[in-house]
């Protein structure tokens, strides 16, 4: 959500920034709420004014009791009566006004940066650079469930009988790997100096709203029937959330945190859920980075972030490329963001295993998540980034590190966590 401020003084760059998004139907959006607040801002003042007078003239009924002007003190009674009536009726419709201000101001998209490249939707985003050779191994590389399957790694019928279609059971070595590659990616993340966190896995309808736009609730996210609360489609929700109403002290900046979380999501639109594989599913986990700083030092913790998932991949052995999401791909409180890719050899393109966004000062002006410092008190800027979501990483890291003969390579990195084991072998 952008300050009503500037939008009330910049009303031609927000139209500017909508048409940037091709979301011209939220155009007339603008001058709606121009036309509001100034209502709003004149009834404030009406009401100003009417508290002013009712202060002055409580002192002057106080000197007139005290000369005896009964008669006069009961008119300027009345006048206080009078005055109070109304400031009541405009303090609701103060309320009523704001109510309609916040709705909209909700819906109208963030100021993207000056940087961030124009297109319509995904298929024009832009590439900024690949990190790892893209080879195409001399032999078919598998599809992912039938690596899986070879090491007695997944079971989806079981999960159709439990729970239905986008549900998995992992056994075995799988399930070890899916664990190992979830443990390396917190200490990973422990490394480079964020603290570790396990956050709520639901959170109530405040928290959602202020971490995100409508339509990408509906989509995503399931509602727990009868109460205020909503399983989380990503961790970085209630980690943001944390801070909901607080003032933190400047010189804690930057906070940067990491967390595990499991995922749940609806996965509502065109892609659909995966029948065979575990690519797109209702559930996952993953592991998230968050930072929150101050605005001039969101720019460098964003060029970091996602340099520390591009290391991550790399210390596994998958090839990635960094991906420029075009401005008709930001979701609608972003003001930059890029994905992270994982080369796929089987398929040979790269796929999405990972997103970094800055959101400038809009999640925290909807959540009120301020820092106070020499020069006042200031929204702070958020950040998010993944570090690992998996099964999708899982893919790519089996994808990458499958053999002719069936074996799977395990990395370095990774091998701690496995109790030292340096290779699966099919059929175990």
């Amino acid at each position: 959500m952008i300050d009503i401020k500037f939008l009330r003084e910049n009303p031609d760059i927000v139209k500017d920034n909508i048409r940037k998004k091709f979301q011209d139907e939220k155009l007339p959006l603008v001058d709606e709420v121009i036309a509001l607040d100034i209502e709003n801002r004149k009834a404030k003042q009406e009401g100003d004014d009417l508290r002013a007078a009712r202060n002055k003239i409580s002192k002057e009924i106080g000197v007139l009791m005290g000369q005896g002007k009964k008669e006069e003190a009961q008119a300027k009674k009345a006048e206080v009566a009078a005055g109070a009536k109304r400031l009541a009726e405009l303090e609701v419709l103060e309320e009523e006004l704001q109510e309609k201000i916040t709705k909209i101001m909700m819906v109208i998209p963030n100021i993207i940066d000056e940087s961030v490249p124009i297109g319509k939707d995904d298929s024009e985003n832009v590439e900024i650079q690949k990190y790892g050779d893209p080879v195409v191994p001399d032999f078919e590389v598998p599809y992912h469930a039938d690596i899986l399957e070879s090491i007695n790694g997944l079971d989806k019928e079981a999960a159709g009988r439990t729970s239905g279609n986008g549900f998995y059971y992992l056994m075995g070595d799988a399930a070890r790997i899916h664990s190992a590659m979830i443990s390396y990616a917190r200490d990973f993340m422990i490394d480079k100096g964020f603290t570790y966190c396990i956050p709520p896995f639901m959170i109530r309808s405040s928290v959602v709203n202020g971490v995100m736009s409508f339509a990408e609730m509906e989509a995503m996210m399931y509602k727990i029937e009868g109460e205020d609360l909503y399983l989380i489609g990503t961790s970085e929700h209630s980690m943001i959330g944390k801070f909901k109403g607080q003032i933190l002290n400047e010189s804690s900046l930057p906070v940067t945190m990491t967390s595990y979380s499991p995922c749940f999501r609806k996965e509502v639109g065109s892609h659909g859920i995966e029948e065979r594989g575990v690519y797109r599913v209702h559930q996952f986990e993953k592991q998230e980075m968050v930072v929150l700083c101050k605005p001039e030092d969101s720019m460098d913790w964003y060029q970091k972030m996602w340099s520390y998932t591009v290391e991550f991949f790399r210390s596994l052995n998958v090839p990635v490329r960094t991906l420029e999401c075009c401005s008709g791909d930001l979701a609608d409180l972003k003001v930059k963001s890029c994905d992270v890719e994982a080369w796929s050899p089987r398929q040979k393109k790269y796929f999405e295993v990972g997103s970094c966004s800055t959101l400038g000062d809009a999640q925290a002006r909807r959540l009120g998540i301020r820092t106070k410092g020499e020069n006042g008190t200031y929204y702070v800027h958020t950040l998010n980034n993944t570090v690992l979501a998996t099964p999708r990483g899982l893919i790519a890291f089996l994808e990458n590190n499958v053999n002719q003969d069936g074996s799977i390579d395990i990395p370095e990195a990774l091998r701690p966590y496995m109790g030292g084991k340096e290779k699966i072998m099919p059929g175990h």
